[in-house]
């Protein structure tokens, strides 16, 4: 961890902004903390080495208005990882699109986050391994059975196991065994990494 790095944490919720503060520096990086992206675009300055750590879902700006916003103005530098609520999983696909690198569901732990820092910044500096990744992602998925991606598909929309298993027209239970199939194929761990593989397979 070079120590000149920052991470600029984005949310409009007190207690998550300072918790996560306090983590982060408990871990040794520093921390700049914003209340909503407009004050993050406007106390930033010019951007250099560290990470970008937003909320999805805030009032005015939202985390993918952030993300459009900056890469408009050419700040790709810096990985972004939005966090969003349960129920926000079409919103975090799109910020992903937008090129966000990482989405973590709240609640998260300590270890997820520390991860998704180290992996995020690792994946920033890389070029051949990108195009691997997407080869990987894709052999992955295409092991699925036709169902396994019906299921894929509607959680990726954000869809409820009830949901889906009413628009395929199947049990709940029939859902729950395809997805965790699904989770087994791809060796995917989280709905996260799940989503991501999916979006990195078709970018």
């Amino acid at each position: 961890m070079n120590p000149d790095w920052i991470i600029h944490i984005v949310d409009d919720d007190d207690a998550v902004r300072d918790s996560l503060t306090f983590m982060l520096e408990s871990s040794g990086y520093q921390v700049c903390a914003y209340t909503s992206a407009e004050e993050f675009l406007e106390r930033s300055g010019a951007l250099a080495h560290g990470w970008i750590v937003t909320d999805v879902r805030m009032p005015g700006m939202s985390g993918i208005d952030l993300l459009r916003t900056l890469q408009s103005r050419g700040n790709t530098l810096l990985p972004v990882i939005v966090m969003t609520g349960h129920g926000d999983v079409p919103l975090a696909v799109e910020a992903m699109k937008a090129g966000a690198v990482e989405f973590l569901e709240k609640p998260f732990d300590e270890a997820r986050l520390l991860t998704a820092l180290t992996t995020s910044r690792a994946s920033m500096a890389l070029g051949d391994e990108r195009a691997a990744e997407k080869l990987e992602a894709a052999r992955r998925i295409a092991t699925l059975s036709g169902r396994e991606k019906d299921v894929l598909e509607g959680l990726v929309a954000g869809h409820a196991n009830k949901a889906i298993a009413f628009d395929l027209g199947i049990s709940a239970r029939t859902v729950e065994i395809y997805r965790a199939n699904v989770m087994t194929k791809t060796k995917a761990a989280s709905l996260s990494d799940l989503v991501r593989m999916v979006i990195v397979s078709q970018s």
